[in-house]
């Protein structure tokens, strides 16, 4: 394998991305696709569905309407795969007190986040990769806690593709940690996603990237009715929320308006997704969230976190934030017979893989820059290595400035590389790549002499 990842990438390719094998096989890996099931998404997605409603403000101790019932039912859920972890599988309710306010919260009300986490196998490997969908759902009237509002693709979808990696994923070891989490509150203002962002932030973790899935079950387009199951969006940040003064002026030296550390979560999803997903193609989209939208990846990027989100490529908005009904011929509500779970299958592999990969792989090169004490056509960038895992060497990678996707790669095993190509026209990133061929998310570089 080690031989086949050499000759793959000591060669300066010219094709596009899109048509260049990145990794080596990896059988572990395509059992677990394989492993994604269809028919078990939509078990899943119906039993939330037939909770009636799962409101943020809906009751929280009937058995089998409402909030609190779906969260016990996740958690019971979660916690069916523990035997088969090896004791790596931990599953909890995350609960807290959220005050009245004047948006979309009218009481003091408990809120619970249910949160799997699959420990990775080195304890000296701090770092938690984090994916995440909202279970709460809603009708037209935001605030009505009690009409039927059974929330199939939003955000059933994004749920059932949890509970399904968790069923797979815990049967396979990974270095590094994964997280799976079931946020609430997200249609009365991302209360969930805030609570567990600031959670990151007070408890220190090494939140490496986070993937948000919200609405990923669902493949006909509102008004034109057109349908693709093949493609599927994801969104990042360009110029990140949080960024600093330094980094600003860095951004404005480099030119790096499309290189956030969002942005190449996002070309790596696109890297290893259609590398391991059969007839899909992640479509990037360069823009925070759908336009004047957002989603629960926001209070993460808000922090500074890597964070992405991945939704459906059409929206149909009759079967989205819809109470049910039929008006003049047109039936509305999001239900679970609108719904394509082929198409929510291969979504849960794309999230799958790219969990996988980043879990498996070292961390990413530290300290990379771009050695500017001189003027010329050529470019040296020098790093140093991960801080977690052992990268067996590196991947420069290499782009037009106008280019939306990485074009060329050299592989080297230094810690630095001259290249003859003007730092003037082109962009470059390095990436540790691992003994069993697993990359790192690349790494935009900074300055230094």
């Amino acid at each position: 394998m080690r031989i086949f990842l050499y000759g793959l990438l000591a060669i300066l390719c010219s094709e596009p991305l899109s048509a260049q094998p990145i990794i080596p096989p990896d059988a572990a890996l395509q059992r677990a696709v394989s492993q994604v099931s269809a028919d078990s998404l939509r078990a899943d997605v119906h039993v939330l569905v037939n909770f009636g409603t799962r409101h943020t403000l809906s009751n929280q101790t009937d058995p089998n309407r409402g909030i609190g019932a779906a969260r016990r039912w996740v958690l019971a859920r979660f916690r069916q795969h523990m035997p088969v972890s090896g004791g790596r599988l931990s599953a909890k309710i995350v609960t807290w007190e959220q005050p009245q306010d004047q948006h979309r919260v009218n009481r003091l009300i408990h809120m619970g986040n249910v949160v799997a986490t699959l420990k990775g196998t080195d304890p000296s490997d701090k770092r938690i990769f984090m994916v995440t969908a909202h279970l709460d759902s809603r009708a037209t009237d935001v605030m009505d806690s009690t009409i039927t509002a059974p929330g199939a693709n939003d955000d059933g979808s994004g749920v059932a593709s949890l509970l399904e990696m968790v069923r797979v994923l815990s049967k396979y070891p990974m270095r590094a940690t994964v997280m799976f989490v079931a946020v609430t509150g997200e249609e009365q203002g991302l209360l969930g996603s805030t609570h567990l962002a600031q959670q990151a932030v007070e408890q220190h973790w090494e939140v490496a990237a986070m993937i948000n899935n919200d609405m990923i079950g669902q493949s006909m387009a509102g008004e034109t009715g057109n349908r693709d199951n093949t493609r599927v969006r994801v969104f990042s940040e360009g110029i990140p929320m949080a960024e600093t003064a330094p980094e600003k002026r860095i951004r404005l030296a480099t030119g790096g308006e499309n290189d956030s550390r969002s942005r190449q979560l996002a070309r790596y999803i696109k890297m290893v997704g259609e590398t391991f997903v059969d007839n899909l193609t992640v479509q990037l989209i360069y823009r925070q969230d759908r336009f004047l939208r957002g989603g629960d990846q926001e209070p993460f990027q808000e922090r500074g976190f890597t964070a992405v989100r991945l939704t459906d490529f059409y929206e149909q908005f009759d079967h989205q934030h819809q109470t049910i009904r039929t008006e003049d011929g047109v039936s509305y509500g999001d239900l679970e017979k609108y719904m394509d779970f082929e198409y929510l299958r291969k979504n849960t592999c794309l999230n799958l893989v790219t969990l996988y990969c980043l879990a498996n792989a070292p961390s990413v090169p530290r300290n990379v820059v771009m050695d500017v004490r001189h003027l010329g056509n050529t470019t040296r960038l020098v790093w140093e290595p991960p801080q977690y895992g052992v990268a067996e060497g590196y991947v420069v990678w290499m782009r037009e400035t106008d280019a939306p996707l990485w074009q060329r790669k050299r592989y080297t095993q230094d810690t630095s590389i001259i290249l003859p190509y003007s730092k003037d026209n082109y962009f470059f990133a390095v990436q540790a790549v691992g003994k069993d061929g697993m990359p790192s998310l690349p790494v935009f570089p900074g300055i230094g002499r």
